[in-house]
């Protein structure tokens, strides 16, 4: 099965672009809504970080708001979530892909915000990143509920920067000219990938 990654930088339109691979029926494995699952009441990481941040705990659940503000300056903080996080993440990654092979699948695409800031192309076949002109993406984020120019200008600082993702990446949805466009791109994109298995099996084998 291809392993297809698929990230970029916030505000660029990944979710919607994810939304355009499962359209056309493949599996898809959404980091963000995996991270939810475990932060809502019941959720894995819920005790776990209770113990390390008590302050993040509402009614039971994670209060990611409040969860950023204690980590976003603090790197012993953020690496303390970190490695409770992304161990939780990576069983429910696990089980995503042990689903999709048992479907038979010809591909899944990993849907992964942070994929060149972990390292995460090693584990994946090839790359699709989405993206969108600085100015439209700016603008896209500052219309979130709670977002200021100054959380915006960190998290930008924090991730690889766009140009140098479209030059890592194998293949790039540009996002800004509408949603037919970039389904078009998606389209054409997952219609190159299925040619994808040989190259990837004589890679492999190196």
């Amino acid at each position: 099965m291809l392993l297809v990654g698929l990230t970029g930088s916030i505000g660029m339109g990944k979710s919607e672009t994810a939304k355009m691979f499962a359209r056309l029926g493949l599996p898809v494995y959404d980091a963000d809504a995996a991270v939810h699952a475990i932060y809502e009441k019941g959720g894995a990481a819920v005790e776990p970080l209770r113990a390390v941040f008590p302050t993040a705990i509402v009614d039971g659940a994670v209060d990611r708001a409040r969860l950023s503000g204690l980590v976003l300056n603090d790197k012993d903080a953020l690496k303390k979530l970190e490695n409770i996080v992304h161990p939780l993440v990576g069983q429910s990654q696990m089980q995503f892909l042990q689903d999709a092979l048992a479907s038979g699948a010809p591909m899944a695409v990993l849907d992964i915000p942070l994929l060149y800031e972990t390292g995460g192309e090693a584990r994946v076949d090839a790359v699709v990143v989405v993206s969108a002109p600085a100015d439209v993406q700016r603008a896209r984020v500052l219309e979130r509920p709670g977002m200021t120019v100054e959380k915006f200008e960190q998290i930008v600082a924090k991730q690889v920067p766009d140009a140098e993702k479209r030059q890592r990446a194998d293949f790039i949805v540009e996002t800004d000219k509408g949603l037919d466009h970039a389904f078009e791109q998606v389209t054409r994109i997952t219609e190159d990938l299925k040619s994808w298995p040989a190259k990837v099996l004589a890679k492999r084998m190196k």
